[in-house]
């Protein structure tokens, strides 16, 4: 998460928009947490269910199979407001593992 982040730590969207490479680089990393995320035991999801896991895993479907381009908007909207949100219930998982 946190590297997805800094792709684009002190960005604008219009930067963002920009740059393609970046583009690659956060949809790849999106996509990696939504894979992840679809590997974390069923177990774990139900004892935390205050995380989207549906969402965060849903986000990997969507730009795995955007065939005909991705909507930037969403991906940016993702990595600036969804992984922010979620971050601190991850990281409180992971430090009770």
């Amino acid at each position: 998460m946190e590297v997805a982040e800094e792709f684009v730590s002190g960005w604008t969207y219009e930067d963002f928009a920009a740059d393609r490479k970046t583009q690659f680089a956060v949809i790849r990393a999106l996509e990696i947490i939504g894979e992840a995320t679809k590997n974390i035991p069923y177990e774990v999801r139900e004892k935390y269910p205050f995380v989207p896991w549906k969402d965060l895993a849903g986000i990997r479907d969507k730009l795995i199979h955007a065939y005909f381009g991705v909507n930037l908007k969403v991906v940016w909207l993702s990595i600036k407001e969804g992984i922010p949100e979620a971050k601190p219930d991850i990281k409180r998982i992971l430090d009770e593992m």
